[in-house]
């Protein structure tokens, strides 16, 4: 691999990085309703833990609003359930097929609190770039070290070659 491929590796870790701290922060919530918000409930549908938005249609139409449309309708409560005990401070209520989540105005005791949790995810993130560059420097290092290795044993290679020749000769 040379210089500029573990580079690209690189850039490519360090861009999955920062897709993934933008996805978490996503789900953590603001003052704006964000369907986002509810992308990491896992609803017990089928059988298996589901994604809401696999078993739902999840809209924001008003900026302190969050409506969820099961595509079964008896899926409903699982749905509502599950949205309740996410550990949102979310109060779900069902309105027929539709349900309704409304947000509530954020204390700034909480508002704290999600500004502690996003500092954490953003620390993550550069982590996780961090671990990028380490692994490039460290393939790097082993490339050239692995080079060094072999232009020393052929250097030994060559002595053997050189001391049984003189060996061999009569």
């Amino acid at each position: 691999m040379t210089i500029a491929d573990l580079t690209k590796h690189a850039r490519e870790l360090m861009h999955k990085a920062i897709e993934s701290t933008k996805r978490e922060f996503s789900t953590i919530r603001s003052n704006k309703a964000s369907p986002s918000l509810l992308d990491l409930v896992r609803v017990e549908a089928y059988g298996n833990a589901m994604a809401l938005n696999q078993v739902a249609m999840v809209a924001a139409p008003e900026p302190r609003l969050i409506t969820v449309q099961p595509f079964d309708k008896s899926l409903t409560q699982a749905i509502e359930k599950a949205i309740r005990e996410a550990d949102l401070g979310l109060n779900p209520a069902t309105q027929g097929n539709l349900i309704r989540v409304p947000l509530p105005a954020l204390s700034q005791e909480r508002r704290k609190e999600l500004v502690k949790v996003v500092h954490k995810l953003a620390e993550e993130g550069r982590i996780a770039v961090r671990h990028a560059r380490t692994d490039a420097d460290k393939t790097r290092g082993e490339k050239e070290i692995q080079k060094l290795t072999d232009e020393h044993i052929k250097q030994i290679d060559g002595l053997i070659h050189a001391k049984e020749a003189e060996i061999m000769e009569v």
